[in-house]
């Protein structure tokens, strides 16, 4: 019997008239009432990096607009309490299957941005050891979209044990893998977006190295 990856519960096989004349279903290894858990970014939200609530560029975009940094950011979920979770599960506690449960959105996303190279964030080679796998490589992945690691990092302390302030710091953890050519159009790609500072570092480097137009994207916000 499948049963849903989030709350264990059966999943459903058949529809209701209701759920038919909706058009409502059942993403692949998830029960409706927990997907309906997970907020969409509401159409008012910062219109640079997407945080949920604002009219205007947030605090996080001006910081970095008077710093001399653009933000392009785009994001598909709130972070709250059930995305939180989902994290927590599927980064380190090392859920691997949790990468299905945002395939269908993330490629949705990405369809008709082919001229683009999706990059994703990496892991330091400890990290990367400690946890198995690159979590956003696994969200590519299970959407079936192509991506290229052209970034490596050093080994620094988890974003989620940083002060506000250290997420700020610009010390650049990042640089290009050996021999890696670096295409014009690029959408840096992350899990969680909180300050930017992660994104601003990449971007940073990646236009330094010869990328014309980067973009970052990230499953929240």
């Amino acid at each position: 019997m499948a049963v849903c990856l989030l709350c264990q519960q059966a999943l459903k096989k058949r529809l209701l008239f209701s759920d038919i004349l909706l058009l409502k279903k059942e993403a692949d290894g998830v029960c409706r009432e927990c997907k309906e858990q997970f907020l969409p970014i509401s159409d008012r939200h910062c219109p640079t990096c997407f945080k949920e609530g604002e009219k205007q560029c947030c605090a996080d975009c001006v910081y970095w607009q008077k710093k001399g940094r653009m933000v392009s950011h785009e994001s598909l979920y709130r972070y709250n309490e059930q995305m939180a979770d989902y994290i927590s599960r599927y980064k380190f506690l090392g859920d691997y299957l949790l990468r299905l449960v945002f395939a269908a959105e993330v490629k949705k996303y990405f369809k008709g941005k082919g001229s683009y190279t999706l990059v994703p964030i990496p892991l330091s080679e400890h990290r990367m050891e400690e946890r198995g796998f690159n979590q956003v490589s696994g969200l590519l992945t299970a959407a079936g979209l192509s991506f290229q690691e052209l970034l490596q990092k050093e080994e620094t302390k988890k974003q989620s044990e940083k002060t506000r302030q250290e997420r700020l710091s610009l010390h650049q953890p990042f640089s290009i893998r050996e021999q890696a050519t670096i295409p014009d159009k690029i959408i840096i790609v992350d899990d969680i977006y909180t300050t930017g500072a992660t994104i601003q570092l990449a971007r940073q480097l990646l236009m330094k190295e010869g990328a014309k137009t980067v973009k970052s994207f990230s499953l929240a916000r």
